[in-house]
């Protein structure tokens, strides 16, 4: 049995939500093709009156409870963010049998687990391709153009406030402070940016990534967090100097049959194609067993790019409906009962090249004590600069790039070389990735 028409609720109507009735009404005949049928925008909800909005006809309003319990709705739209009202929408859509279509990492990264098992539960779908970098569709990728693959890692730029920062900062030689202040007034981080800057917003998105490539529940608690505010415009000079850039990074790594979950600022090589991903653009980079290295780049976040994700998500669900099919209810690639929760490593553990910067005499046997604090460590030296600028200069800049070494190891030597009397003030420390 087909049907003629899908129904559709919208729960939030800011920028994303409106770019979602914007596609919605822009694709009505390639949509009706692809899909068999009408996708209709049946009922919307948001909390403040926006009469200023074509809804295209559909019944409006202000409690987004009522789409949950609207019979003509087929697919729920939650785009109302935050995860205590979103949780309970998506619990009572759910409960109503509908299908569901989120955006809400946050949502997914801390309640995901107990969504997804009851979406199970009901046979019904919970998409959410727009959660993780915007337009880039990486979750089907991973769930499914990936499903023969054995993923041995995921790394991407998955926040694009922080991309913009650093790239700002590279091409301009600019203060953070400042950066951000321009990043706000442009609408590219949030009046608190807290969650852009800390690493937040990419943890909760690398634990979506990494529970899907690897098939393991994974607490967001568990990722170690270093915010893109630790890198200065120094820091960025002394690394092109050495032929690297430094991008913020979520990685996801298997390691044995543990996971490496991470996310802080990181030096790469030039040379990668993931290096030359700049402004608010997204990245995701997959090692895999079949294709090997894969790179999806695109546009992480804004009105069309992320509503472009949404209604992806619903044409799928659409189609299913339309065919008369019930829609997947695999939402995470795989039965859940398959899941096992993820060994994570501790940030000690693990390991990495690094990039050092500080302030030392230049007077006989100094380096030799620096680099004693790291051989007594096992820990070599790659590259090492050292800048002689003026002879009135009591200390000069050290920077160096060290072989492989765990976090604990380099933060044991850090704290020897802090100590000598030949070195001033802290040791700045960065990770370098080869990929």
């Amino acid at each position: 049995m087909t049907k003629r028409s899908v129904n559709i609720g919208l729960c939030g109507l800011g920028t994303v939500g409106q770019g979602v009735i914007e596609l919605l009404a822009e694709g009505g005949d390639v949509l009706r093709t692809r899909v068999g049928a009408d996708i209709a925008l049946r009922h919307c909800a948001t909390r403040t009156p926006k009469p200023e909005i074509n809804t295209l006809g559909a019944t409006e309003s202000r409690d987004v409870f009522a789409v949950a319990q609207d019979p003509e709705v087929d697919v729920l739209v939650e785009l109302i963010g935050g995860t205590t009202v979103a949780k309970d929408l998506v619990v009572a859509a759910l409960e109503q049998g509908k299908h569901v279509v989120t955006a809400n990492k946050a949502l997914l990264a801390e309640h995901g687990e107990t969504l997804f098992a009851l979406a199970e539960a009901k046979g019904l779908t919970l998409r959410f391709e727009a959660a993780v970098a915007g337009g880039i569709p990486i979750i089907e990728t991973v769930k499914s153009s990936l499903a023969t693959n054995h993923v041995t890692s995921v790394a991407g730029i998955i926040n694009g406030t922080g991309n913009f920062i650093l790239t700002e900062m590279a091409a301009k030689g600019r203060e953070f402070a400042d950066v951000l202040e321009e990043a706000q007034a442009l609408g590219y981080a949030e009046a608190d940016p807290t969650f852009d800057v800390d690493g937040t917003d990419a943890a909760q998105k690398l634990v979506l990534l990494a529970s899907l490539a690897f098939g393991q529940r994974i607490d967001v608690a568990s990722v170690f967090k270093q915010g893109v505010d630790n890198v200065s415009p120094t820091d960025i000079d002394y690394a092109r100097e050495l032929g690297f850039c430094i991008k913020h990074l979520g990685i996801a790594k298997r390691q044995g049959s543990a996971i490496e979950l991470r996310v802080h600022p990181t030096l790469i090589p030039k040379s990668k194609a993931i290096a030359q991903v700049d402004g608010v653009l997204n990245a995701v980079m997959i090692n895999a067993s079949g294709v090997g290295e894969l790179l999806l780049v695109g546009p992480g976040a804004g009105s069309r790019p992320t509503a472009s994700a949404v209604t992806a998500d619903i044409a799928a669900i659409a189609l299913s409906i339309a065919k008369g099919d019930q829609p997947s209810a695999l939402n995470m690639g795989i039965p859940l009962a398959y899941f096992s929760t993820a060994s994570i490593v501790d940030i000690d553990h693990v390991s990495s090249s690094w990039y050092l910067r500080l302030e030392a005499e230049d007077t006989p046997g100094a380096m030799a004590a620096i680099t004693q604090c790291l051989s007594e460590r096992d820990i070599g030296i790659a590259s090492l600069i050292q800048k002689l600028d003026s002879p009135d200069v009591q200390r000069v800049p050290v920077v160096l790039l060290t072989d492989n070494a765990s976090t604990a190891a380099i933060a044991s030597a850090m704290k020897a070389i802090e100590a000598l009397p030949s070195v001033g003030g802290q040791v700045t420390s960065l990770r370098v990735e080869y990929f």
